[in-house]
């Protein structure tokens, strides 16, 4: 497998609705998008790095200046067998997890092309459509919150996660739950609390969650592990989990029982695939988890989570709640059952309309 070129891409896309987490509000996504080129064939892959280290430490700037001066050329040095091999070929530059999976994937993508396969087939996948959830930010108010909730319940998402933050938990949940008795229902604090609101999150067992997503500081397994003891709900590591080896930790500790898996986070689709892996050595479940990608990202999750211990509805939505048009054709679209089909074309399946990437572009650089 030989790689002639690649082309890093710096786009900005508006959300088609604002998203409100604990660490901010965003309304517009600026992110990278990687081509690989070689035999005539392209793959591509998505950098989820954001423009500022509020979720992760990597951003956009980091990401775009680490790809151009020592990913890439590290890539272009020699040919490589199978793409599991890129993370090897990269390993001597430490962490940069994003900026990694987007050249990774990319080359992923390029691969199952010149195999002439989907993605999902060399990934390992076993399914050929998965489980739709949903993701829903921090409201105005409840009311507010109801109307997103009813429209994903009416949309026919299998599960609905919204996100929390100290003094905006129990009441939400509380009113949702009383709204829909029998929902799948998740919430996610994005490292907001600390192991001092034990007591209200422990208020949160009444209400019959899927899990709490990643309550606590991201570097905090021992906190994650006392808090865990002290709940009935399920503990869900996310920021947490950034390696299989990770994982295995979290595991030792018993920090948590469920574990959200992120390719674009994790390095690529080699260590989520041990990441899965090894979770299901342990006979802990995984879902797939959203960083709000673009068509090509959403794409790569899609195909990811076809393997078989995916077994919690993930969020990976249609396209149309995010991106008017998205940049991929056809669009994804979740079923009046709540499921999104694996597409079944060469590599990640849907085409890139490059017209569209090329409006949305700020900055662009070939690296032969």
């Amino acid at each position: 497998m030989r790689i002639e070129t690649v082309e890093l891409r710096r786009l900005r896309l508006p959300l088609v609705r604002a998203f409100e987490t604990s660490f901010g509000r965003t309304d517009t996504r600026e992110f990278l998008l990687v081509r690989v080129a070689g035999e005539g064939l392209a793959g591509w892959g998505e950098c989820v790095a954001e423009q500022d280290p509020f979720y992760s430490a990597e951003t956009t700037a980091t990401a775009w200046g680490v790809l151009r001066d020592h990913l890439v050329p590290a890539l272009l040095s020699g040919p490589v067998a199978h793409p599991r091999d890129v993370w090897t070929r990269l390993s001597h530059v430490r962490g940069h997890r994003m900026a990694k999976a987007g050249l990774e994937m990319a080359a992923w993508d390029l691969f199952a092309r010149q195999q002439g396969v989907p993605l999902a087939r060399v990934l390992g996948g076993t399914r050929d459509e998965i489980a739709s959830g949903v993701s829903i930010g921090i409201q105005p108010s409840l009311d507010a919150l109801a109307t997103r909730v009813d429209e994903a319940v009416s949309a026919g998402y299998q599960r609905v996660k919204i996100k929390v933050k100290p003094g905006y938990d129990l009441a939400p949940v509380r009113y949702l739950r009383e709204r829909y008795p029998d929902l799948a229902l998740m919430v996610d604090a994005n490292a907001a609390y600390t192991l001092e609101d034990t007591s209200a999150l422990q208020a949160l067992d009444a209400w019959q969650l899927t899990m709490i997503e990643q309550p606590l500081d991201e570097e905090d397994l021992l906190h994650h592990a006392r808090l865990q003891r002290s709940l009935r709900t399920a503990v869900c590591l996310d920021e947490s989990i950034v390696s299989a080896r990770r994982a295995e930790e979290a595991f030792a500790l018993g920090a948590c029982r469920i574990v959200n898996i992120k390719p674009g986070r994790v390095g690529g689709h080699a260590e989520s695939i041990a990441l899965h892996d090894a979770c299901a050595r342990h006979g802990v479940p995984v879902w797939h988890g959203g960083m709000l990608e673009s068509g090509i990202g959403r794409a790569h999750n899609v195909h990811l989570a076809s393997l078989p211990n995916f077994s919690l509805p993930g969020d990976i939505a249609a396209s149309a709640r995010y991106y008017r048009p998205d940049l991929v054709d056809p669009e994804f679209v979740v079923s009046a059952r709540g499921t999104l089909c694996v597409p079944d074309g060469p590599g990640i399946g849907v085409a890139v309309v490059e017209d569209r990437v090329v409006h949305a572009t700020l900055d662009h650089l070939t690296l032969p």
